[in-house]
Formats: structure tokens, C-alpha cells, sequence
């Protein structure tokens, strides 16, 4: 009876350890050109990965005076990319339209340069 129990809990333990994604630390650098925009008085990045959201903009810093913003995100994923839009003014890119797919780099850091509504 020891036995069984044994070979059970053994069995039980390898089931649920081996349904775990192992999961990784990316940091991606989103640069965005935006000065096709006049007067950008919130720019911003959404996403559906933690620790974005399609709820709420991130904000991006201005580099450039309205034209040139970045910020910097890490994901711990076990994903091979992440989709992300970006926001300026309240306004989603794209607007009825795919999302950007951001594929990381094998390396920890991903640069990301993108034009505002320019794939």
C-alpha cells in the first residue's frame, strides 16, 4: 500500500511540474517618432503583457520635443514576443487594426523603434 501511495504522489508531482512554462526576464527600449503629430500632450504604450495594459496608457518619456519619446519595459514571460500599440493624445494607433508584434531578442534587451501609424 506504501508503494502505491508513493507511485501516486511521485506521478501527481511530475504532472504538475512539468506544466510550468519556465518564464524569462526581457526588457524591451520602445523608442517612438511621433512628430508626425502636432502638440503631443500624452504619449503612451499599451499592451496585453504585464505589466502593460489595454486599460491604461504607459507613459513615455519625451526625448525630443514633440516628436521623439521612449520608455522602457520588462516582462517576465515565457513568450516569444509581445503586442503593443501606442497612444498619443487619448488616440490608439492603428485603430481597427492589428497590433504591433514585438518579438524579443535572444539577448535580455530588445530596442524597439517605431513611427507613429507606420508599420
Amino acid at each position: 500500500m506504501k508503494t502505491i501511495v508513493s507511485t501516486i504522489a511521485l506521478l501527481f508531482t511530475l504532472l504538475v511540474t512539468s506544466c510550468v512554462q519556465k518564464s524569462y526576464k526581457k526588457t524591451i527600449v520602445f523608442t517612438l517618432d511621433a512628430s508626425e503629430i502636432k502638440n503631443s500632450k500624452k504619449v503612451g504604450i499599451r499592451g496585453n503583457d504585464k505589466p502593460l495594459s489595454w486599460d491604461y496608457d504607459t507613459k513615455m518619456k519625451e526625448i525630443k520635443k514633440d516628436s521623439l519619446y521612449e520608455t522602457a519595459v520588462t516582462f517576465e514571460t515565457g513568450y516569444k514576443f509581445t503586442e503593443v500599440k501606442f497612444v498619443v493624445n487619448d488616440t490608439f494607433e492603428f485603430k481597427d487594426k492589428k497590433n504591433r508584434r514585438v518579438v524579443f531578442s535572444e539577448k535580455d534587451t530588445t530596442f524597439y523603434n517605431a513611427k507613429y501609424n507606420i508599420r
